[in-house]
Formats: C-alpha cells, sequence, structure tokens
C-alpha cells in the first residue's frame, strides 16, 4: 500500500512533467499533454486545473476543433500570477530580483553590501527580499520561493558555506542563519534555496532559454571571483560538497601570483577583476579566460559556453579575445569548439538564476528538499 508521502510525490512528479513539457512547447492541449506524458486524460485534466488554478498554467487562445469531439484548448505557462525572488550576494554588493514564471524580470534593486559578517549579511539580505516581496504583491504576484547566489562553495546537503575567500567566510552554517534573518523580518514563509553565484547564472541561462533548453550549459562568471556553474545532463554539477566549478582556483601557472585562497598560480589571479586592473590592457587577461574555456570544454563537452560579470560588462574585449583564444585551440585540434556568448541577464545573471534556482528545484521533485522558513 502506498503511503501518503508517496502518493503526493507521485503527483508532484506528474505536475513537473506538464510543466515542463508546456515549458518545452508552448501550446500544448489536455490531450496532447495525456499522449506525450502517458498519463491518463483524467489524471491530466485534474493536474491542469491545478495548476491554472494556483497559477502555474493558463489556457491561452480560441479551443479549436480536431475531428469530432470537444475542442482543445491551448496551454502555456503563465508569466502573469506567480514568480520568484532571486538574490546574488556579490563580493561589494547585493542584487535581488522578482522574476516570472518565464523569465521576466519584473522587479529589481542593488546596494552596497555593508558588511562582510555573515549575520549583518543575512539581514541585509533580508530587508531587500522583504521589499521584493511587498513590490510583487502589490502587482499581484504570487511568490514561490527565494533563492540565494552566493561567491563560494556551498554544501547543500548541510546549508553551510565552505569556502567563500572574498568575503572571508569558512564553514558559515549559511541556511540557519538565512531563514533565521528572513523570518525576524517578517518574510512571509517560503520554501529558500542556496547555491553558488555561477551555479544560480547557469541557471538564468538554462531554464529560461527559449524553446527546448540543451541538457548541458557551462556559464563562467568574472568579477572578484572567478567561477563557473555547470549543468550537465539537466542537472546542477555542484560536487561532493559543492566545490564544483570553483576555476577561479585552478592552478594556471607553478609558484605564480598569490591568490586570496592562499595558493599561487590560480586562475583569479590572472583574470580576476583586482589582475585586470593592473593591466595595461585588459584584454590580455582574455588569453588566460580562453585558456580556461578551453579546459572546460574538452573536460565537460558543454553544448554552449556563455561568460558574464561585472569584468565582462568593464571590459567586454576580454571575451572576445578568449573566443579568438579557444578557436584557435579549436583549430589546432580540427575540432569545432562550442558556441561561446554573452551573459543574457548582464550584471543580474546570478540574480535572475537564482530566482531560476527555485523553479529548478520545482521542476525536479525527487531532488534534496528545500528548507522553509
Amino acid at each position: 500500500m502506498k503511503t501518503t508521502g508517496d502518493q503526493q510525490l507521485v503527483k508532484r512528479i506528474n505536475r513537473s512533467v506538464l510543466l515542463r513539457l508546456l515549458r518545452r512547447r508552448s501550446g500544448l492541449s489536455r490531450a496532447q499533454l495525456a499522449q506525450e506524458s502517458g498519463l491518463t486524460k483524467s489524471t491530466v485534466s485534474l493536474l491542469v486545473r491545478e495548476l491554472i488554478d494556483e497559477g502555474w498554467v493558463t489556457e491561452t487562445g480560441p479551443a479549436a476543433a480536431h475531428g469530432l469531439g470537444r475542442p482543445s484548448t491551448p496551454l502555456q505557462l503563465d508569466g502573469s500570477r506567480r514568480a520568484m525572488i532571486g538574490v546574488e550576494i556579490a563580493v561589494e554588493s547585493l542584487r535581488v530580483v522578482g522574476v516570472s514564471l518565464t523569465g521576466e524580470v519584473l522587479w529589481s534593486v542593488e546596494e552596497a553590501l555593508a558588511e562582510h559578517e555573515p549575520a549583518a549579511v543575512c539581514r541585509q539580505v533580508a530587508q531587500l527580499v522583504v521589499r521584493a516581496h511587498a513590490a510583487l504583491a502589490a502587482r499581484p504576484v504570487l511568490v514561490s520561493g527565494v533563492g540565494i547566489g552566493l561567491p563560494g562553495a556551498f554544501d547543500e546537503a548541510s546549508g553551510t558555506v565552505r569556502f567563500a575567500p572574498n568575503l572571508g567566510w569558512r564553514n558559515v552554517s549559511f541556511l540557519p542563519l538565512i531563514t533565521r534573518a528572513l523570518a525576524e523580518a517578517g518574510c512571509p514563509p517560503v520554501a529558500v534555496h542556496v547555491q553558488n553565484e555561477a551555479d544560480t547564472a547557469a541557471l538564468s541561462e538554462y531554464e529560461f532559454t527559449d524553446g527546448d533548453a540543451k541538457d548541458s550549459l557551462i556559464f563562467v562568471t568574472c568579477g572578484v571571483g572567478v567561477g563557473a556553474g555547470i549543468v550537465l545532463n539537466d542537472r546542477l554539477f555542484t560536487g561532493l560538497q559543492g566545490m564544483a566549478g570553483e576555476i577561479g582556483h585552478s592552478i594556471l601557472q607553478i609558484d605564480g601570483p598569490a591568490c586570496s585562497c592562499g595558493r599561487r598560480g590560480c586562475a583569479e589571479t590572472f583574470f580576476g577583476a583586482r589582475a585586470l586592473g593592473q593591466l595595461p590592457d585588459p584584454a590580455r587577461g582574455g588569453v588566460f579566460l580562453g585558456v580556461v574555456l578551453q579546459n572546460l570544454w574538452t573536460t565537460f563537452n558543454p553544448g554552449a559556453l556563455v561568460v558574464g560579470g561585472p569584468s565582462c560588462e568593464r571590459h567586454p574585449d576580454i571575451v572576445r579575445t578568449a573566443r579568438d583564444t579557444l578557436d584557435a585551440y579549436a583549430t589546432s585540434a580540427g575540432v569545432a569548439p562550442p558556441p561561446v556568448r554573452p551573459a543574457r541577464y548582464g550584471l543580474l545573471a546570478s540574480a535572475v538564476g537564482a530566482a531560476a534556482l527555485v523553479l529548478h528545484h520545482e521542476l525536479r521533485p525527487m531532488h534534496a528538499p528545500s528548507l522553509i522558513h
């Protein structure tokens, strides 16, 4: 006999199947959803009614007749009634956004990071999230959850920031701190998800790409720190303790320049923001970025490489130089490289992707559960 918990999980999985089908092919009817999902028509009808009532799905356009029987009504994700809040904790600033299910930025704010002490950062984040909630409620839009991206290795299993050298954090129990701060600030109870800022940036491209997103993508973010968000086989690849993608601390030169992490010769010391600021020609840093792109390409074979972050906005030549460097390696090997493109959301990529993290979990109910404060 199945338990209630099992039945609820099956229901969540079935809902996610329908949502993913509609994200991939907007305009499917209930009958088409049943055919493509393998679910019964009665199950699809019940789930679609729930999804419409809850603001996930909307009926669009006139019903179309297909031979005998009732006309079919096209369905699509509803971008007007439900949204997610995304937060980027950067080294020097905070960015908070409200994003619709379809990737539209509905509200945003940025302010300087007042302190680096973890509890103080959480309090500042909580105040901005409360503002975001109020702004979205005024539209009115229902908030599905809060996602947070931060510049370090986040261990999802324990809710701990293992390693964030540019904030001076090591082994910080972040999830309890932020959930407590949100509750004390009066934030309505919602699911809270946390990941590395590069991981969330990758989701801004992966979850909100038009059409059927490829199952692999790497986002390289370039700022004070350097990191990579990696999506493989439709899932974030974060590693055992959230350390995957810390490419800023991969070694490009033995006994090279000293890095904030304590090592020498890290990639960050060649094209991190501090290093670029000391170069007569910042585009030179793009050569080292191109080397890292080449290494990511040959290691993971992604469908696309996306490059963004403050350094790319300030020094756009580094992206062109990196692409040229990657192309040169590809030509030498006689192999076509993956496409390299700039970030769709610019400096909001990590914050928008943090909002997308909420959707990413909603569409994959077998993933580890979030914490609801």
